[in-house]
């Protein structure tokens, strides 16, 4: 589980690492730096245009949108409360995740850090987790749009878990006897054909980060 995270606001870090275009550096206000669900963050995409060639669209894009994906029917935003994980075990039946599962709308959330409560002391540690080479975390996650009661189109996503038991080093988070679990992160190479994969080719994406490429420390 990942319920808050660093984001990435440096326009040059998401052209340099990402490869993408800020979509709306206008809203550039509305993203935050620390993330909790419900909170605008960045997410990359590929956008359709890109797959037509017009040489005027970037093939990867950066927008803001909320943290917790909100499927269509949901009522109101505060949905995203509970949707910011998606178990990649059951993402494709959850009524929350499965229509964006089934279109392909993968994304890449582009974070410096994320954070999760080291409890190997007997208590609760708030600890930062980073690459151990210092480069940006692309992890891998849904997106959909979503219109609101008063008629207007919010895009969001969601952060795609796996079980980490026996990962070295993610496995030392989170209350004992709890089952551990991690997001996905994307090594660089694989983060274009992440974004244009389809539904039946997801899953061989859904890898865990080896643990030698994480670092962490206490959180300040």
């Amino acid at each position: 589980m990942c319920a808050h995270y660093e984001n990435i606001r440096d326009p040059r870090v998401i052209r340099e690492h990402f490869k993408a275009e800020p979509l709306h550096p206008d809203r550039a206000a509305e993203v935050k730096q620390d993330v909790w669900p419900g909170y605008t963050g960045t997410f990359i995409v590929r956008p359709p245009e890109a797959d037509y060639g017009d040489e005027a669209v970037a093939s990867r894009v950066a927008m803001p949108g909320v943290f917790g994906l909100l499927p269509h029917w949901a009522k109101d935003d505060k949905f995203a409360r509970h949707t910011y994980n998606a178990r990649s075990e059951t993402v494709a039946d959850k009524p929350s995740f499965r229509d964006a599962w089934r279109k392909a709308r993968h994304c890449i959330i582009a974070a410096q850090a994320i954070y999760e409560p080291d409890w190997r002391s007997g208590k609760s540690v708030p600890t930062r987790i980073t690459r151990a080479d210092g480069q940006a975390l692309g992890i891998a996650g849904l997106w959909d749009a979503w219109r609101s009661p008063q008629g207007n189109w919010v895009h969001s996503y969601t952060m795609l878990t796996i079980n980490a038991d026996g990962h070295p080093f993610m496995n030392r988070f989170h209350k004992p006897g709890d089952e551990k679990r991690m997001v996905v992160v994307l090594p660089e190479d694989q983060y274009g054909a992440w974004l244009e994969a389809s539904a039946d080719d997801a899953r061989r994406f859904i890898q865990a980060y080896p643990a030698e490429g994480f670092s962490a420390s206490a959180a300040v």
